[in-house]
């Protein structure tokens, strides 16, 4: 019993007539009766009463049209839905990234979207250091980092740059002073964030080898937390300046330069060398490549 037979089928008993329906399949009668006869030998029953003139169905051809209209039904949604992913108006794309560079990755996301509005954006927090391998284990299509992956497999391109700024609130002391030293810095209260992460670790190494002060009074555990907090006056953060141009333009953040600790970075869109994508991060994959932030 295949498809095809069955839309033959549901066809003649639309028509109720074999040569209707074959002149409407763009089929032979011959062909059509052949195909109605393929079905009645497998469900070994007749489909039609014979001695009607008019295509009369027999009860099992009358039971078995529903189940054929309903199996053609949804042959076709399948078969629609195959093509909404092949022409990316559904579907799905997976990107891994850490909580920085989310607000890198948002305007490449928007600048998809206008392109595919239908097609879901699943952004996901990973840890920079771990995301490589999920990229490779297909846990995510994409990832966003600050550094060229050592794995073979994978291969990246630029996205942007970024770098690290000290944020104050608009009437600290340091808001109109730009640049500071590390120093200087070292003696405000410092607002931290309590993710492991390079910058993190880089900052803290160059305080440890100049045996300077680094006075880490509150750690929190996200970056909006942080920018509120250092709103607020409770401190200052170091933090990527992307994560805070909106409150930046705002005049909610003032940034202030320190050029020891700047650490100007790549921000880097990854990917797997091989291996076939969906539809949907194909097309993601495109417009990635032609996009700089």
């Amino acid at each position: 019993m295949t498809l095809e037979d069955l839309r033959v089928f549901a066809t003649v008993s639309a028509e109720r007539s074999f040569s209707r329906a074959a002149r409407k399949l763009r089929r032979t009668q011959p062909a059509v009766s052949q195909a109605v006869k393929r079905l009645e030998q497998a469900i070994g029953e007749r489909l039609f009463d014979r001695a009607s003139r008019d295509g009369t169905l027999t009860d099992a051809g009358e039971l078995l049209l529903g189940y054929a209209h309903r199996m053609l039904r949804l042959a076709d949604e399948a078969s629609g839905a195959v093509g909404d992913l092949r022409d990316v108006r559904k579907g799905r794309v997976v990107i891994g990234a850490n909580e920085g560079a989310v607000h890198a990755v948002l305007p490449l996301v928007r600048a998809f979207h206008e392109q595919h509005p239908d097609v879901l954006i699943d952004v996901r927090r990973s840890a920079a250091r771990q995301l490589p391998q999920e990229i490779l284990l297909r846990g995510v299509d994409f990832g966003i980092l600050t550094f060229t992956p050592p794995e073979r497999e994978l291969d990246s391109f630029l996205l942007g740059a970024d770098e690290l700024v000290l944020l104050v609130s608009p009437g600290h002391a340091l808001a109109g002073r730009s640049p500071i030293s590390m120093e200087e810095m070292g003696q405000q209260v410092i607002i931290a964030h309590n993710d492991p992460s390079p910058a993190r670790d880089h900052v803290l190494r160059l305080y440890e080898e100049r045996h300077a002060a680094l006075n880490i009074r509150m750690s929190l555990p996200s970056l909006d937390g942080i920018k509120r907090a250092v709103e607020m006056g409770l401190g200052v953060a170091l933090l990527p300046r992307r994560c805070a141009l909106t409150e930046i333009a705002r005049k909610q953040l003032v940034p202030v330069e320190v050029p020891e600790l700047r650490a100007p970075r790549e921000i880097r869109f990854v990917h797997r060398r091989e291996g076939s994508l969906s539809h949907a991060a194909a097309a993601f994959l495109r417009v990635a490549r032609t996009f700089t932030t």
